[in-house]
């Protein structure tokens, strides 16, 4: 069974603000957590931001790009990213 990946209402609009090269790169990430889930070591930077957030760069250097997901605990296999755009205003 494959995850559901949604945006929050933030983060959707945040997504369109990205360079297209970016939001290409956020979309293979999307695709990767959809077949494997939200655990993506394999990705820059990955880390657990908590027990169900998690966190990579989807590119390096100036400005840095980072996404921002969390895992909803309370439903099926579902992940929300909350957070696309540079590491400078990331809400960690």
């Amino acid at each position: 069974m494959q995850w559901t990946v949604t945006y929050s209402r933030k983060a959707a609009k945040q997504r369109q603000r990205l360079p297209a090269k970016i939001q290409a790169i956020m979309d293979a990430l999307i695709r990767e957590i959809q077949i494997g889930g939200p655990v993506r070591g394999n990705w820059k930077n990955y880390s657990k931001l908590s027990d169900l957030e998690h966190h990579c760069h989807l590119k390096q250097g100036n400005p840095t790009y980072v996404a921002i997901w969390r895992e909803l605990k309370n439903e099926i296999k579902i992940v929300e990213f909350t957070y696309a755009g540079t590491h400078e205003k990331a809400p960690y």
